[in-house]
């Protein structure tokens, strides 16, 4: 069951990597494809860490996979606020209809 429910988790995680690459080829602007990369890639590194973390040996393993997650999640969120605040400062307007 615990390889079934690992199996899941990865593919999901994978779906949501898939998810945020096609809002990047797709959508219009910087600040929604930021978006889409920022939102949907952390949610995808969540479902693949929580999918490894069923198939971990120990809890410190599981510890760094954690550990791991939640520095990408400060990095990636550091990361877009400074591509959207440059992109800001360059006068690069929302995209509106």
């Amino acid at each position: 069951m615990t390889e079934y429910l690992t199996m899941f988790l990865l593919l999901a995680g994978a779906v949501f990597f898939l998810a945020g690459t096609v809002g990047l080829l797709r959508f219009p602007d910087v600040y929604t494809r930021l978006h889409a990369l920022t939102k949907a890639d952390n949610v995808g590194l969540g479902l693949v860490v929580a999918g490894l973390a069923l198939q971990a040996e120990s809890w410190a393993v599981v510890g760094k996979l954690l550990l791991i997650w939640l520095l990408v999640l400060l990095a990636s969120a550091s990361v877009a606020h400074l591509v959207a605040a440059a992109a800001r400062q360059r006068g690069i307007k929302l995209w509106k209809r």
